[in-house]
């Protein structure tokens, strides 16, 4: 049983002042305290209207000028905000649940290349209880990623508290194999994780120029593990372009001018705090062991994508079903709250299988009794199939409401029906099974293919466009 927590925000507005990593703007950014039920969000204070961008994997942009690999960041509406995962650490290991965090500029100040900056004005701003209680994603099965080509390989545990384990491991003599583990948020993030700052190679910092990136790098904001020889690179552009006053060298200890780390492990640290940032877009607090070998942020907002789906579903689920069934997701009686379909023109019985907004699974128990059996055909009773079609559209349906805020407002309207092939008679004492995949999806319509089957043999298919309205009120 996980213990009730309150929602937390900030008492005060506070606010830093610097320049963004890879933007070189001048940037200040600013909390402010926010509602029970307000979230993160960034606000982009410099543009009209104030526009507000949440801190949420569904916004994530990945074809930007800003390498997603070197930076997390936000898109909603040709709104850009660059660089998060510092704040949104710190926002999540000081357990803070609402806050408005605004920027004058696209990216937030660097500070010293780690989230202790943010961390300081966040403590400074001192957290407050909210009156309404924390949600969070519980991992009940273990959640796996992996990437074979890059040796990414991330999983979530079960676990009744937040705990997350990095392994990196460069093959570079001067970080090698680096590990690091963080087992409580409270007693540990600002003391031990908040500090360490980021880092890259000598070989990419060349790289990240030429990609009109870290125009805001020096020193002071990044660590540079070397790689390379001074004679393989341009070390006086480098020089320039970091704003190293002295002439550059390699430090005794493998870093660009013998700069000092803050633990021995600073890298795995930094690895860890980043992860800790990015999986902030599922939405909520995880309640999970997380392990991470060789993560990214590429890495970490894919698997953030997972667990966020994995949300979703447990949201709907508590929602809608209200006794734990083994093997079903929603038994009927949720599904008549979902649906505004009733007899005799409800065709789905269980939804087994659920993957939000991607794939679901439903079934139907063809009755002798059914009405339509009287008429089709007396005799020679076959289950109609329009009917068929008409049952896989339903449970489609349950999928596509499933990211409504409130499903039982809204209803499916079907567009178009195309490609549709009857293989085989269903007859009374089977059990119908439907398989719904997204096609694709545009806001309020999108396009899914269904596949009905009996017994495994498949009896029909097709493919289906369809829209999300919103429901009469004074219906049932």
């Amino acid at each position: 049983m996980i213990k009730k927590e309150k929602k937390r925000t900030i008492a005060k507005a506070v606010s830093l002042e610097g320049i963004g990593l890879h933007t070189g703007l001048p940037s200040k950014i600013t909390f402010r305290p926010a509602s029970e039920n307000y979230g993160i969000k960034f606000i982009r204070v410099d543009l009209q209207g104030e526009p507000e961008v949440p801190a949420l994997i569904d916004y994530v942009k990945t074809d930007n000028t800003i390498d997603s690999m070197r930076g997390t960041n936000l898109e909603l509406d040709g709104v850009n905000i660059y660089t998060i995962e510092h704040v949104l650490a710190a926002v999540t290991g000081l357990q803070i649940d609402n806050i408005r965090i605004e920027l004058n500029a696209p990216e937030p100040p660097v500070g010293d290349g780690s989230a202790m900056p943010f961390v300081n004005m966040l403590q400074e701003a001192k957290a407050v209880e909210q009156d309404a209680y924390r949600e969070y994603l519980e991992i009940k099965d273990t959640i796996q990623y992996s990437n074979e080509e890059k040796g990414i390989e991330m999983a979530a545990l079960p676990n009744d508290s937040y705990r997350a384990t990095v392994m990196i491991d460069y093959k570079n003599p001067a970080l090698g194999s680096q590990h690091s583990g963080l087992f409580s948020l409270e007693n540990e993030f600002v003391s031990e994780f908040a500090p360490s700052r980021t880092f890259c190679f000598l070989h990419e910092v060349e790289i990240l120029l030429a990609q009109n990136l870290i125009k805001g790098g020096t020193l002071n904001n990044a660590m540079v593990i070397c790689d390379k020889e001074l004679t393989e690179i341009d070390a006086e552009k480098i020089q320039t372009s970091l704003k190293i006053n002295e002439n550059i060298f390699i430090g005794k200890n493998g870093l660009l001018n013998d700069m000092e780390m803050r633990y021995k492990n600073e890298p795995a640290r930094h690895k860890l705090l980043d992860l800790i940032g990015d999986l902030s877009l599922v939405g909520v607090p995880i309640k999970a062991q997380i392990l991470a070998a060789r993560p990214g942020h590429q890495a970490n907002i894919e698997f953030a994508r997972k667990l966020r789906e994995v949300y979703k579903k447990q949201k709907l689920t508590k929602k809608y079903q209200e006794t734990s069934k083994k093997d079903v997701v929603f038994d009927i009686n949720a599904i008549k709250k979902i649906l505004p379909h009733r007899y005799p023109f409800l065709f789905v019985d269980e939804i087994i299988e659920f993957e939000p907004g991607q794939r679901i699974v439903g079934t139907k128990y063809v009755s002798t009794n059914e009405e339509f059996f009287q008429g089709h055909f007396p005799g020679h009773p076959v289950m109609p199939g329009v009917l068929v079609v008409e049952a896989m559209a339903q449970t489609g349906g349950i999928m596509l409401l499933n990211d409504e805020e409130n499903p039982g407002d809204k209803i499916v309207y079907f567009m178009s029906i195309d490609n549709v092939k009857f293989r085989k008679p269903v007859n009374p004492g089977c059990k119908l099974v439907f398989e719904l995949t997204m096609l694709r999806k545009k806001s309020t319509t999108c396009k899914m293919k269904g596949q009905a089957f009996v017994d495994g043999e498949l009896v029909t298919e097709a493919e289906m466009m369809a829209a999300i309205m919103d429901r009469d009120t004074n219906g049932e």
